[in-house]
């Protein structure tokens, strides 16, 4: 009798740093195709309804497309080999929201927008914890902008549209609906990212960090995996969890990221705490810099809270300390630091 075959669970495909893949397409054509002048019209309001359903898809492609970017990215490590991702501008002067596994570790972010204009950007923040990253266009630039709604207001089975550019397919467009809410997904890291939208909207790779939007024109999710093998069961962090990620990273300037404290460091500086986060940039003029956080610097503690991960910095940087004066424990050359800053709001660049 044959043995019975284990079905594994279908692996979460992350859509960034892909390897270069090469794609076939065969037509095919039915033996038995109908004449199609001979086919019956359809009803009045089935049409009506149909141009109803295009014309919101349009809309909404024409007014938000124009803010999808494609990422090139190349890796920190020289041996590593680089990816395509998606990203989708959120403030005109080139701030693109996107996800932690397409840029997370880049030493160079290379900006396409639509009209085909090629600009050079940094990675200014990342939270592998929230699958989220911020790359910030290095030139002065006006470029259009989309609007992050409120993912509270989905619904099952309301209709979404993915923007992006899976499998190096520029501005491609998907549409579906949403088929669940408050899914969570266990990021890179290994937390969870809580209230997780599902969709049926197709995604591919190169899809992620670009925008899921609604029929209102608001990005209501950013595009993060799929399940390889299943058909359209995919996944995009909630807009409310990028809203906020979003609000706090740069409101203060600083550009951080999880780090792992050796033994060794932990034992030199009488440290219990097995995480940190390290700054990695600090935006000119900015309560960070004014501070004197410096690149490199490792924060421990935040008003005598630990520190443990972007996130964690994050939520201890809330709206209410702004205008207060918090408490930043700092390892620096091996040294701890005290460091005063005062949170503010963010400012426009000129």
């Amino acid at each position: 009798m044959a043995r019975a075959r284990r079905r594994r669970a279908p692996p979460l495909y992350r859509a960034g740093l892909a390897d270069p893949i090469s794609v076939g397409v065969t037509f095919m054509l039915d033996n038995t195709t109908s004449d199609l002048t001979g086919s019956p019209a359809l009803p009045a309001e089935d049409q009506a309804l149909l141009d109803a359903y295009s014309r919101a898809v349009i809309d909404v492609v024409d007014r938000v497309g124009p803010a999808v970017v494609r990422l090139d990215v190349k890796a920190r490590d020289a041996r590593a080999q680089g990816g395509t991702g998606s990203g989708v501008v959120v403030a005109p002067d080139g701030l693109v929201l996107t996800n932690s596994h397409v840029v997370g570790g880049a030493s160079r972010v290379d900006v396409t927008t639509v009209e085909g204009r090629n600009l050079a950007a940094r990675v200014v923040g990342d939270d592998p914890d929230t699958d989220l990253a911020l790359v910030r266009v290095d030139a002065s630039v006006t470029l259009p902008a989309a609007i992050l709604g409120n993912s509270k207001r989905l619904r099952r089975g309301q209709l979404v549209i993915a923007i992006g550019n899976p499998l190096g397919f520029e501005s491609t467009v998907t549409t579906g609906v949403v088929s669940a809410l408050g899914r969570s997904l266990r990021s890179r890291s290994g937390r969870l990212i809580d209230d997780v939208v599902q969709t049926d909207a197709a995604l591919n790779p190169g899809n992620s960090g670009g925008p899921l939007v609604s029929s209102h024109g608001e990005v209501v999710g950013i595009n993060t995996a799929v399940i390889m093998g299943a058909q359209g069961i995919c996944f995009a962090v909630a807009s409310n969890t990028a809203n906020f990620v979003l609000g706090e990273l740069v409101r203060h300037g600083i550009a951080a990221q999880q780090l792992a404290l050796s033994r060794r460091r932990r034992h030199a500086a009488g440290l219990a705490q097995e995480n940190a986060v390290m700054v990695a940039n600090v935006e000119p003029g900015s309560p960070a810099q004014r501070a004197d956080l410096r690149v490199g610097d490792i924060i421990l503690s935040l008003d005598g809270i630990p520190v443990t991960g972007a996130d964690d910095l994050i939520r201890m940087l809330a709206g209410e300390k702004i205008g207060r004066a918090v408490e930043i424990d700092t390892l620096r050359s091996g040294e701890r630091h005290t460091l005063s800053l005062v949170p503010g709001e963010r400012r426009s660049r000129k």
